[in-house]
């Protein structure tokens, strides 16, 4: 069968873009529905409903989808334990909700109104009188001020930069709170509205650091924890007595009845429960197996469907990363060297016959990308400003090496020679690459077990370095073991992937910022410690115009990308979905695409 193709309009997209980039003050001291980064929200006070949401979508049904791997804990919100990465997404709930159709804007959810000061020096926010947490309780301004500041000092560090921002939180009204900003970042009043909001009450004599499966955060979320099958499935079921079903946010969203996550131990596995039946929607990120296995009879008779969506977000990075905290990677020549041995082209071919495109910088596939070529204008003078911290290339321009597609790459191997050389590392007599030391050239590759296709990459590679005179270890590690060890950075090389928004902001310290390169449990895997990508960001965050935010992005984009962090591999600016018949969503598609908010939340279930 061939995959139904759906896009959204091109025209539908960058409008969206444009009003969300348009420099334009945020009006100030004044209740508003929504925030927007730049300019205004594009939908109006009162409207009906998100515009790729069905109004009409009926409930009931279910969704089940097949993950890879196992879970320990079920609460996100804290560092400890293994966590689905959907469940703070479905269990939790803020202030304010994300749209998918425009690069930064946020509607009121649990909040009625939101106001901000012109300069986004703080921001308030009132709320619903309705909302209400699972248990029935309603959401408190004391549950709003509590969530804030034990998310900020005792959850995931994901949370802890945007606490340290706060110069200080109170309630101003029976319904309102306000946040008070001591740094000048136009971003956080709207990251405020994204913060999850917990009951209070449900931690009072618990330990909120400690994980595991029996004590689940009591939300004011669509969906609850309904059963939970240890290391096997979490059940979710859809709350009858939701309060927000009328919300704008909300309407024609999280209409299934239940949801299902089923944990499996590798992808083959987890693919034949999907083509018996026993799993209904799955994405398919192997192109070589969408073309050749999803023919079978279920396919064939039309009870499943393939569909192929695009989308306008930035490719983000997905690779192979490297530990810059100690050698041999923290010598920008040994990590180009691994660059050019990893032969991209040979490895694609075998892998997907050459489908796939390659990921080109962290911000492809998008308005926000680096140009090749030498930086010029705007971009060149944000670099100017940190010269002397510069790597090699964001200004003259840099690229991926591009192979003939040989299986011996001679090319790549001679650059990576030479590169090699230049670092202090030759081969010696006995065929292995050594320093002047004689130690010989080793490091260790940590992959998750269950990913296959990670593993064939791998072993292609490992048989390219080889030729150098490099034999690296590979160790593959459990789900949790995997966790553990990539918190304290305990690896040489391990996967990686990144994704971007069109609206970069303060995530990005949390990506590749000085300040995060030590802290465990943290995102900056690769040990990131440049005061140019630091700048890069500050600028980011401090734009006032649609050009100077785009200029720094692109900086950022170069100076992130000529680091040579990370091996690129494959750009995923397309989805491959596959589903079953009874699952529907809107034809109109959001610019984010399949993306966090998308899917299951404005999928239905519809009976022949």
């Amino acid at each position: 069968m061939t995959p139904r193709a759906s896009t959204h309009s091109l025209r539908i997209g960058l409008t969206g873009l444009a009003a969300a980039l348009a420099l334009a003050g945020p009006a100030g001291a004044e209740p508003s529905h929504g925030l927007a980064m730049y300019g205004e929200p594009a939908l109006p006070a009162g409207f009906d409903h998100l515009p790729y949401a069905n109004p009409d979508a009926p409930f009931g049904g279910a969704m089940v989808t097949a993950e890879v791997g196992t879970f320990d804990s079920l609460n996100p919100f804290i560092l400890k334990g293994t966590v689905p990465w959907q469940l703070r997404f479905l269990v939790g709930e803020s202030l304010m909700g994300r749209t998918l159709d425009e690069p930064f804007t946020l509607y009121c959810l649990l909040c009625e109104t939101v106001e901000t000061a012109e300069d986004r020096s703080w921001v308030e926010y009132t709320l619903r009188p309705e909302a209400a947490f699972s248990d029935g309780s309603p959401v408190t301004a004391e549950d709003v001020i509590w969530s804030f500041e034990t998310l900020g000092t005792q959850g995931h560090p994901r949370y802890a930069g945007f606490w340290q921002a706060v110069e200080s939180i109170e309630q101003t009204d029976e319904r309102t709170v306000r946040l008070t900003f001591n740094q000048d970042n136009r971003e956080l009043a709207l990251l405020s509205g994204l913060r999850p909001i917990l009951k209070k009450a449900q931690w009072e004599e618990t330990d909120f650091t400690e994980s595991g499966l029996d004590t689940v955060p009591i939300t004011s979320a669509p969906y609850v924890i309904e059963d939970v099958q240890p290391g096997r499935s979490i059940t979710f079921a859809r709350n009858p007595d939701y309060w927000g079903q009328e919300v704008p946010f909300r309407v024609g969203t999280n209409v299934l009845d239940e949801l299902r996550l089923e944990f499996f131990g590798d992808e083959t596995t987890a693919f034949e429960a999907f083509t018996s039946g026993q799993i209904t929607f799955t994405r398919e990120f192997n192109v070589g197996r969408w073309e050749s296995r999803y023919d079978f009879p279920a396919v064939q008779s039309g009870d499943v469907v393939l569909e192929v969506l695009g989308h306008e977000r930035p490719s983000g990075m997905t690779g192979f990363v490297m530990n810059t905290r100690q050698p041999p990677f923290d010598d920008w020549r040994v990590r180009q060297a691994m660059i050019e041995a990893f032969n991209f082209e040979f490895i694609n071919d075998a892998l997907t016959g050459g489908e796939q495109p390659r990921i080109t910088s962290y911000f492809s596939n998008s308005p926000l990308a680096m140009d090749h070529g030498p930086a010029e204008g705007r971009v060149r003078e944000f670099l100017m400003r940190f010269e002397d911290d510069l790597p090699e290339g964001a200004l003259e321009g840099y690229s991926l090496p591009v192979s003939d597609g040989s299986e011996r790459n001679r090319a790549g191997t001679r650059r990576a020679l030479d590169l090699l050389n230049e670092a202090g590392w030759s081969v010696a007599e006995d065929g292995v690459m050594r320093n002047e030391a004689g130690d010989p050239f080793t490091f260790e590759i940590v992959l998750e077990s269950g990913s296959s296709e990670n593993a064939s990459i791998i072993d292609m590679y490992g048989q390219s370095l080889e030729r150098l005179g490099i034999r690296p270890s590979v160790t593959t590690v459990d789900a949790a073991q995997f966790k553990e060890r990539t918190d304290v950075y305990d690896f040489d090389m391990t996967y990686f992937q990144r994704g971007l928004s069109l609206s970069p902001g303060t995530e990005q310290y949390l990506y590749w910022g000085t300040d995060y390169a030590e802290e465990p449990g943290g995102r900056n895997l690769m040990g990131a410690t440049s005061p140019a990508i630091d700048g890069l960001i500050d600028i980011l965050l401090t734009s006032e115009s649609r050009e100077d935010f785009l200029a720094a992005t692109k900086a950022l984009d170069r100076v992130l990308t000529a680091e040579r962090y990370a091996i690129p591999i494959y750009q995923w600016n397309i989805s491959r979905i596959a589903y079953d018949r009874h699952l529907h969503h809107p034809e109109e598609m959001p610019i984010f695409g399949d993306w966090n908010g998308w899917q299951p939340d404005v999928w239905w279930w519809e009976e022949d």
